[in-house]
């Protein structure tokens, strides 16, 4: 199948070839499309003859070029209604009377300037398809974000997630305005779909299916909330697909020197031990390293328990029942990647059994230490 997709440097059209690039090369097996696509991206740049070799030649077409935020407001016209006209012209010119999506907008119902050539290049290929037969797929599409698109330009969500990530202001005049979001990923799956004729339909009218409503406020308290991340350790609720999307469009604005950041190490003789995450509801990520010879733990816990995971070096983890005399001993290496949970009610403690090697343990608790309330108790096991 050859694909012809124009507006391929744009957001979408990125988004869309390096997924079909995917499927194509085997990386990408969860789609009802065959391997055995050809991808034709056209873009502003591109040579007018490229075009006519494109038409003449392909079994589906995206139209993805227009113009948000042109000089001129007479360019609406000229990008959206008129290169649609050139497109189908070339189309006709070739007899390809192959499937073709214009990428519009919830806009086109607006008497705007924007809208009213998104608008126009509906109806263009609506008479197109009553005049030569072939299946059109008109997707009005509401605000889309996700990584790759341009700030300061035409989205606000992007444009948000740039100078939020880059210690920029930002500005919000009304926060109680709705947003209706639909994300890249979704977009791309519902174009991918529409190749094999599983499009979803409203009407006349194409639309992808998961469309997100959330006000302008609560993005910006979302968006401040994972900038807080490096200083509390915290994570996003991900059960959330809103928020799981914006964190990943929000990472991808990061500049290079916030792509890492420090973590405290609290350092003694022994060793030290490292937070990485701390949760509300899905406790404390830790790392662990013991000197040669160390033994840490020998403390037990009422409701706390943690699940610890040694991955280099060689140890053994020895738990107690509290009130009793046997030790449970569990021998340990990084050669062995296994759980040994720390059950409550019982002592526990991990020595390093190496005398040369430190001993780097992954550990997880059911809550984050909270000093005024340790639920932690000196006992030797």
């Amino acid at each position: 199948m050859n694909i012809l997709i124009t507006g391929a440097k744009g957001f979408v059209g990125r988004n869309l070839v390096s997924q079909l690039y995917n499927i194509q090369t085997g990386k990408a097996k969860n789609y009802a499309v065959s391997s055995d696509i050809k991808v034709f991206e056209y873009d502003i740049d591109s040579d007018a003859a490229e075009l006519e070799t494109y038409c003449k030649n392909a079994d589906f077409v995206f139209n993805l070029a227009g113009v948000n935020r042109p000089k001129d407001q007479t360019e609406f016209m000229q990008g959206n209604f008129g290169f649609a006209s050139i497109l189908l012209n070339t189309l006709k010119k070739y007899h390809n009377t192959c499937p073709v999506m214009i990428s519009s907008s919830t806009q086109a119902a607006l008497d705007n300037p924007y809208g009213e050539s998104k608008r126009a290049g509906e109806e263009l290929l609506f008479r197109y398809a009553a005049e030569t037969g072939a299946k059109v797929l008109v997707y009005r599409f509401p605000n889309v974000f996700g990584k790759w698109c341009r700030p300061n330009y035409n989205s606000a969500v992007a444009t948000f997630c740039n100078n939020i990530a880059n210690d920029l202001s930002i500005q919000v005049n009304d926060p109680s305005v709705v947003m209706h979001l639909v994300y890249i990923d979704d977009v791309v799956d519902e174009l991918i779909a529409a190749l094999s004729g599983n499009e979803h339909r409203l009407g006349n009218y194409c639309e992808v299916p998961v469309v997100h409503t959330i006000s302008l406020g609560d993005i910006v308290d979302l968006l401040y909330s994972f900038k807080s991340i490096p200083e509390k350790l915290t994570v996003p609720d991900l059960s959330d697909a809103f928020t799981k999307k914006l964190y990943s469009t929000y990472l991808s604005y990061l500049p290079k020197e916030k792509i890492s950041y420090p973590l405290k190490m609290n350092i003694d003789e022994r060793g030290s031990f490292t937070e990485i995450i701390r949760t509300p509801d899905r406790g404390q990520f830790s790392v662990n390293i013991s000197k040669p010879g160390i033994t840490k733990g020998q403390h037990w816990h009422h409701t706390k328990n943690e699940k610890f995971v040694v991955v280099s070096g060689h140890g053994l983890i020895q738990l107690r029942k509290i009130g009793t005399e046997e030790a449970i001993n569990f021998e340990v290496s990084g050669d062995k990647i296994e759980v040994v949970e720390m059950i409550p009610g019982y002592t526990h403690n991990i020595i390093n059994l190496s005398e040369t090697e430190d001993l780097v343990t992954f550990m997880w608790a059911n809550e984050a230490f909270d000093p005024d309330k340790p639920d932690t108790y000196f006992e030797k096991v």
